[in-house]
């Protein structure tokens, strides 16, 4: 190499802001090793304590990290990062909802009396995986960061080494995880094969300068059932019910909170880039059948954590809806769904991971009679975070449902909008149940409920604060996911007959 190519060569190098803009990533992969290297180094008892803090200590760095990477917008390294109110939108939620997971992680993993520092520092690094996701609009970079956030997940789901279930969740979560990603990756390879580019940019503007080849669609469809796993919408659900049985409580609320956003910011970066048309039929069968087989499925579990299970996959169909919408609209309406169904979901995880006791025995629901006599403010949190899945007023799932349903009515989608609705109506029985339990039923046999520790209250308190601010005051979310949608949409769709949002209604 001569001394003349050395200026050409620094160039090409990522400046500073490259950095910046991946700097959540790069704070939350530092605090992932310190907790792996400090875990040896000490005590066993007090250990799990200092690097729960540790962790969280992270977490709280990395949201202020994304507060410094929001005030550097743009392209970084080479075009294989997009930092917008998009992303960003993503990153705070993501980085919040482990955040939480970890607070309520503390006395879990005491009771439960499991050991590994590992644990912490695998949320973490699940965690980056996924806020890179949100980011990238390469689509060979999120696959690697697809991988990122599986492998930890997979890990995580088998935590509770003594329980035979939980191995067996972390075996399933493996082989049909590794299924549906393969499934992803070979979209992208047919993507790659029809446009000859894998940068999002560059494939829209390809497939808006011609006709769209047959190869591009089956590409598409392809990544969708890869998405579709991640999100746990039919027909690709089958994993859910005992992967959250098996899986340690904490972690259940945050794989069906944290990758599921993740794939969804994903998938809607994905979606605008070929003709919505090319998927329309996809999403409005597999939103029509993750809402029906979810709540029906749900109405007859006795277990909590796999009613929750099917009421996740419900969830995913609702948030599906708003893929069939304009795409403005819809990607703000299934921006705040992620939002509210988060903080709700975690909550009610966390109340069930406090409840469970050793070895997760407690989550039945007759293991639920009476709580409001014997812990009634842990009750009324729970009754909270459950009327907000219902979707009932002055609560962010009122506004969350309210919000999908207006954009998909304004789409055209009449008939999708009347099976939405009326799924939301079985629901509410499989919820009530549990409410009815807890305050219409005497207790049949003694079950323990202690007062949640300081760190679950911290937990518990911003669920609470987060569901019913989004229910009572919405708009500040909901002006910055619309502005978020709106400049998301215009750098991936720019406007033109072919694609205009309005030839979508008549689909239906």
């Amino acid at each position: 190499m001569t001394i003349q190519a050395l200026p050409a060569l620094l160039q090409a190098l990522p400046q500073d802001a490259d950095y910046t803009r991946i700097l959540p990533e790069i704070v939350l992969s530092l605090f992932g090793m310190a907790v792996m290297l400090l875990e040896p180094l000490l005590d066993e008892e007090k250990g799990q304590k200092i690097l729960g803090l540790l962790a969280l200590v992270g977490a709280l760095f990395a949201l202020a990290a994304t507060w410094c990477m929001a005030q550097s917008p743009g392209l970084a390294f080479w075009s294989m990062v997009q930092v917008d109110g998009f992303s960003i939108f993503f990153h705070v939620l993501i980085i919040a909802i482990a955040a939480v997971v970890i607070l309520s992680s503390y006395e879990y993993m005491a009771v439960q009396r499991i050991r590994g520092g590992e644990y912490y520092a695998l949320i973490l690094f699940g965690t980056v995986g996924m806020t890179l996701m949100s980011s990238a609009v390469e689509l060979v970079l999120i696959f690697i960061a697809l991988e990122i956030s599986s492998i930890s997940s997979y890990v995580l789901a088998g935590f509770r080494r003594n329980s035979a279930s939980s191995t067996e969740s972390s075996l399933k979560y493996f082989l049909l995880g590794s299924f549906a990603t393969a499934f992803f990756l070979y979209g992208v390879a047919l993507m790659f094969g029809a446009t000859g580019a894998t940068n999002i940019g560059q494939i829209s503007h390809v497939l808006q300068s011609g006709p769209i080849p047959l190869l591009a669609y089956v590409a598409v469809a392809f990544m969708f059932v890869g998405l579709g796993f991640k999100v746990a919408a039919a027909p690709f659900h089958i994993w859910t019910p005992d992967v959250y049985e098996g899986a340690p409580a904490p972690i259940v609320g945050f794989m069906s909170t944290a990758p599921k956003a993740a794939a969804f910011a994903v998938l809607l970066r994905i979606v605008f880039v070929i003709d919505v048309h090319a998927l329309f039929w996809i999403i409005w069968v597999s939103a029509a059948l993750s809402m029906t087989l979810g709540n029906i499925c749900a109405l007859v579990q006795d277990n909590v954590k796999r009613l929750l299970a099917y009421s996740s996959i419900a969830h995913a169909g609702y948030l599906l809806v708003a893929f069939g919408a304009a795409p403005a609209l819809g990607t703000s309406a299934a921006m705040f769904y992620a939002a509210s169904y988060a903080a709700m979901n975690l909550g009610a995880f966390a109340i069930v991971s406090h409840f469970a006791n050793v070895g997760e025995r407690y989550v039945s629901l007759e293991d639920y009679e009476g709580l409001s006599r014997s812990s009634p403010l842990l009750a009324a949190t729970l009754t909270v975070f459950l009327l907000s899945l219902i979707g009932i007023p002055m609560t962010g799932g009122f506004f969350a449902k309210f919000y999908v349903f207006s954009a998909a009515i304004k789409a055209n989608l009449i008939g999708l909008t009347i099976i939405g609705v009326l799924n939301s109506g079985i629901g509410a029985y499989y919820y009530l149940r549990i409410i009815v339990m807890m305050y219409m039923r005497e207790a049949r046999k003694p079950v323990p409920a202690t007062p949640p520790p300081f760190a679950l209250r911290i937990a518990l308190a911003a669920c609470m604060a987060a569901t019913l601010y989004l229910g009572l005051s919405p708009n500040l979310v909901l002006e910055y996911s619309q502005d978020s949608a709106q400049q998301l949409v215009q750098k991936n769709r720019p406007e033109s007959p072919a694609t205009t949002s309005a030839a979508l209604p008549h689909r239906e």
